[in-house]
């Protein structure tokens, strides 16, 4: 039987726990030997330190090829390729992704531990795809400005992928593009006007994590789609409650200049929708045991209070005394959370032992 790996604080909660049941006889001594074999304490967190390293290394990687691409003898080199036709970049980048999204599927298959390692892989491969889909749209481009119509595609080409490679990774993507699609075709349809349909940009995306939060839920226990459920649906709450909080800040105006000479105060009515949308996610998310929906009410909740706090009260407010009160209040939810994790993965270890 494969051992339960906890750390060391838990370890001695069972440790403890184990030796009062023996002492009080409620186990005897073979069966409290056979519980403390049954876990271990983990070591280091390797995976952790594997997937921090993989991305700080993708990131060096970026910043290595801005610093070389800034280098006089490498622009002089682009200048020289600057005639290139742009379909055949867009075909050296199809072949390029084709070739990585080969080598990541293989190193999966051969290497499934090294997780990180070929999500790496994958995420070139998407790079070199959206490199492909970008020349192409240049190649046919007429003059008309619709390129919204290239994250159309992006959205089915990603789509498409994730779903024959099984990757969350490349799905993701699909869904960053679904909503780049969504906000450069409301804007092309209005000619770039401040206001879709009386909306500006945020009060927009509030309706589109609405509908991807919504879609979410009517294909809940879809099997077709139950790989990419969760994802799909912490990207659409990201998208609701970002939007929200741009919202509750900038209201429905779509024009800084605007937006500059008008009191905050009157746009405390946005704060108010927005603060009742994550309560109640929250309480739905209580309710009904839905964790993504409970953690994204309880924090967008707190940031909209700090927000309208720093918003219509920082000036009037000892800073000495804001901070103390927002270090306290930051600890003691900390605490709660740490107690309940606690009680949480303790209940589950004596379920598991018993």
């Amino acid at each position: 039987m494969a051992k339960l790996n906890i750390d060391k604080q838990e370890s001695d909660f069972l440790n403890s726990t184990i030796s009062h049941w023996e002492k009080h006889h409620l186990v005897d001594a073979r069966q409290a030997e056979t519980l403390r074999n049954s876990y271990e304490v983990k070591g280091f967190d390797w995976m952790r330190l594997a997937k921090y390293s993989i991305w700080v290394a993708l990131f060096c990687g970026a910043i290595a090829i801005g610093s070389l691409i800034v280098d006089d003898a490498v622009i002089n080199w682009i200048k020289n390729l600057y005639d290139t036709p742009d379909i055949v970049i867009s075909i050296l980048s199809a072949v390029t992704a084709v070739g990585l999204f080969y080598l990541g599927r293989k190193r999966e298959k051969q290497y499934p531990e090294k997780v990180f390692s070929n999500e790496a892989t994958i995420f070139l491969g998407v790079f070199f795809t959206a490199s492909c889909i970008a020349y192409l749209g240049k190649t046919f481009d007429n003059g008309s400005g619709h390129y919204s119509i290239l994250f159309l595609v992006s959205v089915f080409v990603y789509g498409f992928l994730a779903y024959r490679m099984s990757s969350r990774l490349i799905w993701l993507f699909a869904l960053v593009s679904l909503g780049s699609w969504f906000g450069t075709e409301t804007g092309y349809q209005t000619n770039w006007a401040l206001y879709f349909l009386g909306m500006n940009y945020p009060l927009r995306f509030v309706l589109f994590g609405l509908l991807l939060v919504g879609a979410c839920h009517l294909l809940k226990g879809k099997k077709w789609f139950a790989y990419f459920w969760e994802l799909t649906y912490v990207v659409g709450m990201l998208y609701l409650f970002m939007s929200l909080w741009l919202l509750s800040i900038f209201g429905n105006y779509g024009s800084l200049d605007v937006w500059w000479q008008i009191k905050q105060i009157s746009l405390f009515y946005w704060g108010i929708i927005s603060a009742v949308v994550a309560g109640s996610f929250m309480l739905y998310g209580l309710k009904f045991k839905d964790v993504i929906a409970r953690e994204f009410g309880i924090t967008f909740l707190i940031i909209f209070l700090y927000t309208k706090y720093f918003e219509y009260f920082w000036d009037h407010t000892n800073k000495t005394l804001f901070f103390a009160i927002l270090a306290l209040s930051f600890w003691l939810i900390g605490r709660k959370a740490e107690k309940i994790w606690n009680i949480n993965t303790k209940t589950q270890a004596l379920n598991q032992n018993t």
